[in-house]
């Protein structure tokens, strides 16, 4: 998983800055929640702009800065990482002008996660080499294949071109031997609007094809690569809502230190 990078330096800044005002605050802050506020990272820029505007001296500018720079290289991880979703097997593509009546079509979002399904297997087959053919197979109808049982969608708001779209595959929950079929969770998020445009459920199952019938449980090579899958969901989701918890810590601290403190006075600048 991708590291703080960029943002450990800022960040240590950022506590050197504020680790006077912070240290009350951070023990005020909960751990989000594994589903957090499809609007949060509009609402922490907006903090962080609020303080800008009341007036900063140059450290905490820096810190400001630092925090967003941060924002819109991650935002992200942000969004879909502390959900359990993996940032780096993600699937983009333009929206297109021919997809819209007025808006996209709802039908539209149920091919972009199809699409992004088909590549996810893809991607697994460069990862699992000894299997690779099995895993391309499973697009197809010659062999053990994926059948798409059922899929929900909910749709968060109306999509417009211009826009580009990623979207995300997670396993619902740990694959069980016995069983020949299993669940996707999808978010496809709007990067204009840096917000969950829609979300799936895919229920899905395996299917011989040779044999023309279900299979009796998942196949092993499947089961082995959606364990380790879930193990790698876990250890994001906790990495993800740790570096949520820090920026949450550090932008507290900001207003803490600028317009939340007793004795504030805005920066009215000078005539």
């Amino acid at each position: 998983m991708a590291s703080l990078g960029l943002s450990q330096t800022a960040l240590r800044l950022s506590v050197q800055t504020l680790k006077t005002t912070t240290r009350s605050a951070s023990q005020a802050v909960s751990p989000p929640s594994p589903s957090p506020n499809p609007l949060w990272l509009t609402t922490i820029k907006r903090r962080i702009g609020r303080c800008l505007m009341f007036g900063l001296n140059p450290p905490q500018i820096h810190a400001a800065g630092s925090l967003l720079a941060i924002l819109a290289r991650d935002w992200r991880g942000f969004l879909v990482g502390s959900e359990g979703f993996l940032v780096d097997t993600a699937v983009s593509q333009d929206v297109t002008w021919g997809e819209m009546l007025s808006h996209v079509n709802n039908v539209t979002y149920v091919r972009y996660a199809e699409s992004a399904r088909v590549n996810l297997m893809r991607r697994i087959a460069h990862l699992d080499p000894d299997h690779a053919s099995e895993w391309r197979q499973l697009v197809g109808s010659t062999a053990v294949g994926l059948i798409l049982r059922s899929i929900k969608v909910d749709y968060k708001f109306p999509m417009t071109y211009p826009d580009r779209i990623t979207v995300y595959h997670k396993l619902a929950q740990p694959c069980e031997t016995a069983q020949p079929a299993f669940e996707f969770q999808v978010v496809i998020l709007s990067e204009a609007r840096q917000r969950p445009a829609a979300r799936c459920q895919e229920d899905i199952v395996t299917y011989d094809y040779r044999l023309g019938r279900k299979t009796a449980a998942l196949p092993p090579f499947m089961l082995s690569q959606f364990r380790a899958m879930w193990d790698a969901q876990l250890a994001a989701r906790e990495e993800w809502c740790t570096r949520t918890a820090e920026i949450e810590r550090l932008v507290r601290g900001l207003e803490v230190d600028s317009w939340d403190r007793p004795d504030a006075v805005e920066d009215m600048g000078t005539a």
